[in-house]
């Protein structure tokens, strides 16, 4: 057996209070394996990634050894630029904003080509093969396009290309397929057998479980920052499988009679473009969708399909081309700066990253009380207490929200964030991935949470998932879009169980492909 690439020896990561986020941790991991790390947020798994790379969180302070290739690894001495890859559960945090994607591949490529390969057509197929390898077209239409102009699921592979071009050793993956399809995923799992492979040491830090079985070799389990359980993949799996929600599909029986009523929200004939210089592509091509009072619309398809798009459209965050979004057989303006302050409180929209919805340096409290200082025009000391009666309903007590979000786990931010817009009283409620990145745990009480709470306030929902748990879980009425079309509507219990359209039945039918995908490449 070959020396070990990385060699980790009691890592332990302590905050300036001197409370431990990471606690001990070891391991070793040799080229051409696959070591995922697992355990529900708040279990060290992203402050160890963060470790191997040299870096620490604000105050954080490491002790312990990290070897790279034989050399140590602190936040004094990181490894040699290029040698390891990251990939971030939040893309966007480490996407330029104001550079097209095109020019950034082509930097990275320039870089780190082999020598001789610096000339314009090799530079150009080392980005194509890159961007093959993780699934995005080579087209002139995606290279010209800035960050924020892509999904999330787009953002995500594009990072993994990043990492591609720069030959990296080790690769450190965090939650790679937060925000992506089924489809997308078995390629990400296939992409990352692949990289072992070809002798790339990779670490894999996830909540996605079927991910981990398809293509880890060994397993680590991190709880409250300690090691509970390592060894073979298949071995510790069958020990550690926490809860998974299940289901066909909501029932539709009792729902019928609410066919015949005026439906909550209404869009018709929906065109969306964005702008890309002098081009404006169209993203949505005459989309129609409805959803009646106390009813939950989920919204599946690809990532880059229009998802997001046409939910920000029903937001007023983005101007349709062409179309109409109606609330309660009212139209809306198409902008947030030409809606009254009525029609802002009654649609909320819940964001696929929660961190980035709120400022990193403000107590929680003082952010989520503000809406109800600007929607319900009450004074900021009625504002604090009507906000922390919400967050209380949410499970966040005061010892919390006097914190600021870095000190919070994922799944406590997405709590705080459905607390922030519930405090609105809105009428419609639009939750974008807000699962994704979560383990299944913290998925399961943030789903009991927005069951309850559409019980309870009657609010109406949009979900946008790739999830298919999730979709059973809450769905009425499912529409399925491919390149800003509507292929296939339905109830839910239908499309789950008997889809008929090909990408239907790809994203929703009840089996996963990525155990067998992925161990292709083996």
């Amino acid at each position: 057996m070959s020396a070990p690439l990385l060699r980790v020896t009691g890592l332990t990561a302590h905050t300036g209070s001197g409370k431990p986020l990471v606690d001990g941790v070891s391991f070793t991991l040799a080229a051409g394996q696959v070591l995922a790390v697992i355990g529900a947020s708040g279990s060290g798994k992203t402050t160890t990634g963060r470790a191997l790379l040299g870096e620490t969180g604000p105050g954080v302070r490491l002790t312990g050894r990290i070897e790279f290739a034989g050399r140590p690894v602190t936040p004094d001495s990181p490894p040699p630029p290029g040698t390891v890859g990251y990939v971030p559960q939040q893309p966007a945090a480490v996407l330029n904003p104001v550079r097209r994607v095109g020019s950034v591949l082509r930097e990275i490529a320039h870089r780190h080509a082999a020598p001789g390969g610096t000339g314009r057509t090799p530079l150009r197929q080392a980005v194509a093969g890159a961007l093959a390898r993780v699934g995005l077209p080579d087209s002139r239409d995606l290279l010209r396009r800035f960050p924020h102009q892509l999904s999330g699921g787009q953002q995500q592979r594009l990072v993994l290309a990043h990492a591609l071009l720069s030959r990296a050793r080790l690769l450190i993956a965090d939650e790679p397929t937060t925000g992506q399809d089924r489809i997308n995923r078995a390629d990400i799992a296939a992409e990352l057998r692949g990289l072992a492979t070809a002798d790339l040491a990779v670490v894999l830090l996830s909540h996605d479980l079927d991910l981990v079985r398809a293509v880890a070799d060994h397993t680590l389990v991190l709880a409250h920052g300690t090691v509970r359980a390592s060894g073979p993949t298949a071995e510790v799996l069958a020990l550690h499988q926490p809860p998974r929600t299940v289901g066909g599909g909501r029932s539709t029986d009792g729902d019928r009679p609410d066919r015949d009523r005026p439906p909550v929200l209404r869009v018709t004939g929906l065109v969306a473009r964005h702008r890309d210089g002098a081009r404006r592509p169209t993203v949505l091509h005459g989309v129609d969708a409805s959803v009646t009072a106390g009813q939950c619309l989920a919204v599946v398809g690809r990532s880059g399909s229009g998802k997001t798009t046409l939910a920000r459209c029903v937001a007023g965050l983005h101007r349709p081309a062409a179309g109409t979004v109606e609330l309660d057989g009212r139209r809306l303006a198409a902008g947030l700066d030409r809606r009254s302050r009525t029609d802002l409180a009654a649609v909320q929209y819940v964001f696929q990253d929660p961190r980035a919805s709120f400022h990193p340096h403000r107590p929680l409290l003082d952010q989520v009380a503000r809406v109800a200082v600007r929607l319900r025009d009450l004074q900021p000391a009625a504002a604090r207490q009507a906000a922390q009666t919400v967050l209380t309903r949410v499970g966040l007590t005061e010892e919390f929200t006097g914190r600021h979000p870095d000190r919070l786990s994922g799944g406590e931010l997405q709590r705080a964030a459905l607390a922030r817009a519930l405090l609105a009283r809105p009428r419609l409620l639009i939750c974008d991935e807000i699962t994704s990145g979560l383990d299944a745990g913290t998925q399961e009480r943030i789903l009991d949470l927005v069951e309850q709470l559409r019980r309870t306030d009657q609010v109406t929902l949009v979900v946008i998932s790739h999830d298919r748990e999730v979709v059973a879980r809450l769905a009425d009425h499912v529409v399925v879009l491919d390149r800003g079309r509507v292929v296939e509507h339905g109830p839910a219990a239908d499309l789950l169980t008997a889809g008929r359209h090909p990408l239907t039945r790809a994203l929703l039918r009840p089996t996963d492909q990525l155990t067998t995908k992925a161990s292709e490449p083996r």
